[in-house]
């Protein structure tokens, strides 16, 4: 199929999934894949998840979109899900790119400063606040002038701290770079920037829309390593697959986003909500304990990838991971081998195989996907 009517910001595969089912789907040839990517850490719960597509059918009986003009108890109910016991409040977007955005309005107006500290090979997304805040200057080429007073620095660098400064309105990072590599942060790093923030009075804004709601085990990565941000941001698997975003702040800055200070036509309509209404109430502690189990398996795997010669590293956490390729051995053509053998992985910055595969995946299927890739690394 050519795409001759649709403008070409996508390279693109020849196949078009046309069906999914658990973790598997299948393509317009009829051939099936165990899937790798969860539609770029999107569909967590897989394919056809019963509990969320029921949500989403009984809504579809009764309103799909109301004005954010009225009151919405999906709205709330999510809301509630999504902060817990915590003193905290939760504005509802359609994007991760939107939910940043919202994070950087945010910051700005509670601060009265409009300097934001973000860090080099980050990825914030692609409209013109969050894009700006990215550390990634191919992904900026040919858009300037860009959102002013953003500046960067190097991740996991202790010198970094010297950045954190009285003029700052926030600093923004990801507890793990996705795109940027697979990257992942130093905990002492991490602990050492939050608390020049809190010295210098600057906002801490953590960017959970890859490694949020189970990714790495917990129900946000931040939780694994012990912060606590001032905002933080979710998107990606929130809704399973529909658009959704979320800025979640504490209760403090609610003055901040008072009535008309910002918006969204669509954000938390109440078909998205449903669906990601359905996804917290699986999201539970016992969930996310069989997630770690089977990352545990997954690593104890891993560990024997170093042995081949095409392999420099591997990084991550949890079900997000990273083999970094020496550059002998292009991270596509290996994606595209492993399509061959029925595997649908991702690539990430550095020639790197990104892997994120859904959180329902049975262990079985988690080791024989490592072992496709195994195989396939073994024979290049």
């Amino acid at each position: 199929m050519s795409m001759t009517h649709v403008f070409p910001t996508y390279d693109r595969f020849s196949f078009e999934p046309i069906s999914g089912n658990g973790v598997v789907i299948t393509d317009d040839q009829g051939q099936d894949y165990l899937d790798f990517t969860s539609g770029i850490g999107v569909c967590n719960f897989g394919y056809q998840n019963t509990k969320i597509q029921n949500a989403v059918n009984v809504q579809l009986t009764k309103i799909w979109h109301i004005s954010n003009l009225y009151q919405n108890h999906l709205q709330e109910a999510v809301a509630e899900l999504l902060v817990g016991d915590e003193d905290k409040l939760v504005f509802f977007a359609n994007s991760g790119t939107e939910a940043n955005e919202a994070a950087l309005k945010l910051a700005r107006k509670a601060t009265g400063k409009s300097k934001i500290l973000s860090f080099n090979h980050s990825f914030h997304g692609r409209t013109y606040g969050s894009m700006s805040m990215t550390g990634n200057d191919h992904i900026k080429e040919g858009f300037a002038p860009l959102v002013p007073d953003i500046s960067f620095a190097d991740y996991n660098d202790m010198s970094s701290l010297d950045a954190i400064t009285d003029d700052l309105a926030a600093v923004i990072l990801e507890v793990i770079q996705g795109e940027g590599g697979v990257i992942v942060g130093d905990q002492d790093w991490l602990h050492a920037v939050q608390d020049k923030c809190q010295k210098t009075n600057t906002l801490f804004i953590v960017d959970e829309v890859q490694t949020g709601i189970g990714r790495t085990g917990y129900k946000f990565a931040y939780q694994g390593v012990g912060l606590d941000p001032d905002i933080v941001t979710s998107a990606k698997a929130l809704a399973n697959g529909l658009p959704v975003g979320a800025m979640i702040g504490k209760a403090k800055l609610g003055s901040a986003f008072g009535p008309g200070t910002h918006g969204s036509t669509f954000a938390g309509n109440p078909l998205t909500m449903a669906a990601a209404q359905a996804v917290l109430t699986q999201l539970t502690p016992a969930f996310l304990e069989k997630v770690q189990d089977k990352a545990g398996a997954v690593w104890a795997e891993l560990d024997r990838f170093d042995d081949l010669k095409v392999v420099k590293s591997v990084s991550g956490r949890g079900l997000m991971i990273g083999i970094h390729l020496t550059d002998d051995l292009a991270v596509n053509d290996v994606i595209k081998a492993l399509h061959k053998k029925g595997l649908l992985t991702l690539s990430a910055v550095g020639n790197t195989l990104r892997l994120l595969p859904p959180l329902v995946m049975s262990k079985n299927d988690l080791l024989s996907g490592l072992h496709t890739i195994y195989q396939t690394l073994e024979e290049k």
